[in-house]
């Protein structure tokens, strides 16, 4: 069956490509129509990567965040319509100590295989999950729910029981989420949000606390911290967390950086803290993110972060998403026409 498939054939330079798909009985056949951007699809579009990934990569269909409606399914077990979170991991076998994300093995949308920018998306059955009456807009960034999701299911299977006080580092889109689902997590924690703008730090209203991280107290500590800042002040984020952190508290780095901040380990070594990666999420890590997103006071916060919707109807129409992404606070959606 032919399919229409965007690309990124340069930076900035998207191209239409039609591919002939096939198909099994536990392919299920999706429709997008909700789509988000990521700051890693954004890295890719702007040319920001290492030019020798570039030249591996590309051509390159974008976007691993989004969800669609069943347009077949031969087996019956989707009904046609149904709308669905594509999970973009695809790993490629099984393995009973490492999860399917962290495989080197595994495949991943967007980034090591092709995305979602596409007329319909040829998607294992075993990839997909109705999400019943969540808000399409906000089904959009499900997949960076379930990224927060999968670090707070780690911190609880590797971080001791003392979680009276929790910092989040970063007032971004990945502090926010994290933030509000670590809340559903932890009610009877304080949690308390470190940031740069006063602006979007007054979206954390579910937090119990905020403070500018030039404004830290030299007595103020936490007892375990998220790092979601990522990119060039990553570094400043783990070095003053590590300085405001309890003995033996540990640090979730969820923030992507290009460059290889410095760190600083000997008072990583004498506190005895722990640092824990975290990247990308699994089917579990989605199944529970659908489970907790259909509270609908959660979907009301979620809504506050879509900066904007922006129709897409051509090529021209992609362009232009991602070019005002560079200057929205938060999650840029696009309502996928083509």
């Amino acid at each position: 069956m032919i399919n229409e498939v965007i690309k990124l054939v340069s930076p900035k330079n998207l191209e239409t490509f039609f591919q002939d798909e096939k198909y099994t009985d536990e392919t299920v056949i999706v429709r997008p129509t909700y789509l988000s951007i990521c700051a890693a699809d954004q890295r890719y579009y702007q040319g920001k990567r290492k030019q020798e990934i570039l030249d591996k990569k590309l051509p390159l269909t974008l976007i691993h965040e989004g969800i669609g409606e069943v347009m077949y399914d031969k087996q019956g077990q989707f009904k046609k319509g149904e709308k669905v979170v594509m999970v973009p991991n695809t790993p490629v076998e099984k393995d009973d100590i490492i999860h399917e994300n962290y495989l080197r093995s595994s495949k991943f949308r967007s980034s090591s295989a092709d995305g979602f920018m596409q007329s319909a998306v040829y998607m294992n059955r075993n990839r997909i999950i109705p999400i019943g009456s969540i808000d399409e807009s906000v089904g959009s960034f499900l997949e960076l729910c379930s990224v927060s999701v999968n670090a707070i299911e780690n911190f609880i299977r590797k971080a001791h029981p003392r979680k009276n006080v929790i910092g989040i580092w970063g007032c971004g889109s990945v502090g926010y989420l994290t933030t509000l689902i670590l809340k559903s997590y932890f009610p009877n924690s304080k949690i308390i949000v470190m940031g740069t703008s006063r602006e979007k730090l007054s979206y954390f209203s579910f937090a119990d606390e905020t403070k500018i991280i030039t404004e830290l107290e030299p007595n103020f500590y936490v007892d375990h911290a998220f790092e979601c800042v990522g990119g060039p002040k990553a570094e400043d984020a783990i070095n003053q967390i590590i300085d405001h952190i309890n003995p033996e508290g540990t640090i979730s780095l969820m923030g992507v950086s290009e460059e290889f901040p410095r760190i600083n380990t000997r008072m990583v070594l004498e506190k005895g803290i722990s640092l824990l990666g975290n990247s990308r999420s699994g089917y579990d890590d989605f199944k529970k993110t659908v489970e907790i997103v259909q509270n609908k006071q959660i979907q009301e916060y979620l809504t506050n972060i879509i900066s904007e919707t922006i129709e897409i109807n051509n090529i021209n129409d992609i362009n232009e998403a991602f070019d005002r992404d560079l200057n929205n606070d938060f999650k840029t959606v696009m309502k996928w026409n083509i």
